[in-house]
């Protein structure tokens, strides 16, 4: 696999999509902590991006060690990386609009609190492991740290606009992610297929 242009936009757009769950949840964050100082911000960003990392990693290895074991998985990669992404995508469009107008107030987050954010909003991120299969172990790790670059500073933006104007954006910010997963999904589908 060569260092391209398409290479980094995927995998920033990735970061992109499977950012927005703990966007939302940063939303949160920081709409109930409006004193909430530099440190904390950080660490909270700085969880979510690690699990953001962790997940698709944790995926690629089980891939890899599925493909070595069962090679004729490998053609199925493409369709695995469509239909994922779309559910995915899917679950994430189906809950912005449906909670569009969901405002309540979440009491601020404890480290316990904070690790299970980071968990949940990123589970999603296991299957993405599945989508970059083909990548090789460092263009893997390369993608996984993007795509944790490009959420802590989603989230340091939604900690900051939680902060100024709570959680109004987080449905758009739901409804955007789904979108996004779902076009990376087709875009692998299709590139599998051709070529």
């Amino acid at each position: 696999m060569d260092w391209t242009a398409v290479f980094f936009l995927q995998s920033m757009l990735l970061g992109v999509g499977l950012a927005m769950d703990a966007f939302s949840v940063s939303l949160a964050n920081g709409l109930n902590e409006p004193g909430m100082k530099a440190p904390r911000m950080c660490g909270i960003a700085g969880v979510f991006a690690g699990f953001q990392a962790l997940m698709p990693m944790l995926g690629w290895f089980i891939v890899m060690a599925a493909v070595n074991f069962f090679g004729v998985l490998e053609k199925y990669i493409p369709w695995a990386a469509l239909i994922m992404l779309s559910v995915i995508g899917g679950k994430m469009l189906y809950e912005g609009i449906h909670n569009r107008d969901n405002l309540e107030e979440k009491p601020a987050v404890g480290i316990g609190g904070l690790l299970v954010q980071g968990i949940a909003t990123s589970i999603d991120a296991l299957s993405v492991g599945f989508t970059i299969a083909e990548y090789d172990v460092l263009h893997a790790i390369v993608c996984a740290l993007l795509i944790a670059a490009v959420t802590f500073i989603i989230c340091m933006i939604g900690l900051v606009l939680g902060k100024k104007v709570g959680t109004r954006l987080a449905w758009k910010a739901s409804v955007l992610g789904g979108v996004i997963l779902i076009a990376i999904g087709i875009e692998i589908f299709i590139s599998g297929m051709i070529g």
